[in-house]
């Protein structure tokens, strides 16, 4: 632990200017009398620190020892910073690292791009949860996180559609998609995806396993994903829908659907409506969707979802009427 708090604090006094024993107790979150013991153990060490008396004075480095990074632009020092993802990284566990990282990176920058940090902290954040979620991470979300870095086998219950069941996995990453994590994990069957809020218990063994060289985890994930999206959309719904329709149907279902049904519209006639045919998850979830549209949207077939919309039509003008 003291080991890490010197290395920190020899990094602090690298990154410039003079700081005050307050000032580092306060960065470091320890008293100022440890920082005084940690200056004298950082001197015996050779580490070439020293005071400077009076009002603006307090402790620095002899000037020209740092560990400089060579080679960097302007650009890449500032997307280093920017790629750090500082609410993920916290919700595993890792923000302590992630800012000792960061320091000792911008620590060992040449002076010209030691700003490259704050210039990415004032123009970009990501906010990675989707609206109206609970922002705060999976209860279990820091102990799976250790078990995929140490690559230890994890003993997991899961709630599935069927209820709970249980199952040692060996976690090979984890996933943040819309705000949701997964847990990718190999079991009996290969790898599969996890939800991680639907993980009930979560204990990681001793037992390691052998990582798989080749599992690219970002293919994995893209091929899962595209065959989530084919395999959810399994209903097609043959829709007539006017320009004011067709411009608002992208708000009104999947990013996926909307592209198809884009992609294979038909030419419009005199008055500018397309027939389009559009992916659904079911009948219930077309009808949902397509009802926000309102007299934009003609549902040709299936007959009997242009029943239901028939009708709801029919309840809606006698809801005014009345």
């Amino acid at each position: 632990m003291r080991v890490s708090r010197l290395i920190s604090l020899v990094l602090l006094l690298q990154s410039g200017g003079s700081r005050t024993a307050a000032e580092l107790a306060a960065q470091l979150e320890v008293s100022e009398r440890t920082i005084y013991r940690d200056i004298l153990a950082l001197s015996a060490a050779g580490v070439p620190v020293y005071a400077e008396q009076g009002r603006a004075g307090g402790y620095r480095l002899l000037d020209g020892y740092r560990t400089r990074l060579n080679g960097l632009s302007r650009a890449e020092a500032e997307a280093l910073f920017l790629s750090g993802l500082p609410g993920p990284a916290r919700d595993m566990g890792l923000g302590e690292a992630l800012a000792a990282a960061q320091l000792k990176v911008a620590a060992a920058l040449p002076d010209p791009l030691r700003e490259a940090s704050s210039r990415a902290r004032q123009r970009f954040h990501l906010d990675a949860p989707g609206w109206f979620r609970d922002a705060s991470p999976p209860p279990l979300l820091a102990e799976l996180a250790r078990a995929v870095w140490e690559d230890r086998r994890v003993q997991v219950t899961y709630a599935g559609r069927k209820g709970e069941v249980s199952r040692t996995v060996a976690p090979l990453g984890l996933v943040l998609k819309n705000g949701i994590w997964y847990l990718v994990g190999r079991a009996d069957a290969g790898p599969r995806t996890y939800r991680v809020d639907r993980i009930r218990s979560a204990t990681v063994t001793e037992a390691p396993f052998d990582r798989d060289d080749g599992f690219d985890l970002a293919a994995f994930w893209a091929e899962r994903a595209a065959e989530f999206e084919r395999g959810l959309l399994a209903e097609t719904v043959t829709v007539r829908l006017s320009p004011h329709g067709l411009r608002m149907l992208r708000f009104a279902v999947e990013a996926v659907a909307y592209r198809a049904a884009v992609d294979g519209a038909g030419p419009p006639d005199a008055a500018g409506w397309v027939v389009v045919a559009l992916p659904a998850e079911s009948a219930d979830v077309a009808y949902s969707q397509l009802l926000s549209l309102g007299p934009d949207a003609e549902v040709l077939t299936p007959v009997s979802l242009r029943a239901r919309l028939a009708e709801a039509a029919a309840r809606t003008v006698a809801l005014y009427r009345g």
